[in-house]
């Protein structure tokens, strides 16, 4: 899809979604510095936006909807838009709403499919045994799918650490 400048449409679809975690994170407490090298742009650009500047305001529509999403359509979108892993991982963080706890049971053999699958990094193998970080994790359960032993469970918890009562 081209817009009417000839550009394509997901480079500002993505300015929509650095737009929304430039301001989740200044809301955070993190100076413009953080927030520029958080999502590879200069400071200009970060100060540009925190002040509604040179945004398409239907990108920053389109990009809320796509915060809105679940987990795994948002991280894969957003990965495909930004090509960019760390960046994927800077905006799921900043932007999601909901927070998961990962567990893995006995059970895993230490294969490291789920390692290799997680667009977050929030899996790690230790003493032949993933581990999540549930700091990192979005909940977007490829790892659940990806587990021949079946051995993880996410489960979506309240902000305040409790799990959700379904």
């Amino acid at each position: 899809m081209i817009n009417t400048h000839g550009d394509p449409m997901p480079k500002h679809i993505v300015s929509g979604l650095k737009y929304i975690a430039a301001v989740n994170l200044t809301k955070q407490g993190h100076s413009q510095r953080e927030i520029a090298k958080a999502l590879n742009m200069n400071r200009s650009t970060v100060s540009h936006y925190l002040n509604g500047r040179n945004l398409s305001w239907r990108s920053i529509e389109v990009a809320k909807v796509i915060t809105e999403m679940c987990p795994r359509d948002f991280l894969l979108l957003t990965h495909s838009l930004t090509q960019n892993t760390e960046m994927t991982r800077t905006i799921i963080r900043t932007c999601q709403k909901q927070k998961f706890q990962g567990k893995v049971r006995n059970s895993c053999i230490g294969c490291g499919l789920c390692v290799d699958t997680c667009l977050m990094k929030a899996i790690s193998l230790r003493d032949l045994k993933a581990h999540i970080e549930s700091e990192w994790c979005c909940g977007c359960l490829i790892c659940v799918d990806m587990c021949p032993t079946d051995s993880i469970e996410i489960k979506e918890v309240e902000l305040d650490g409790n799990n959700r009562s379904n």
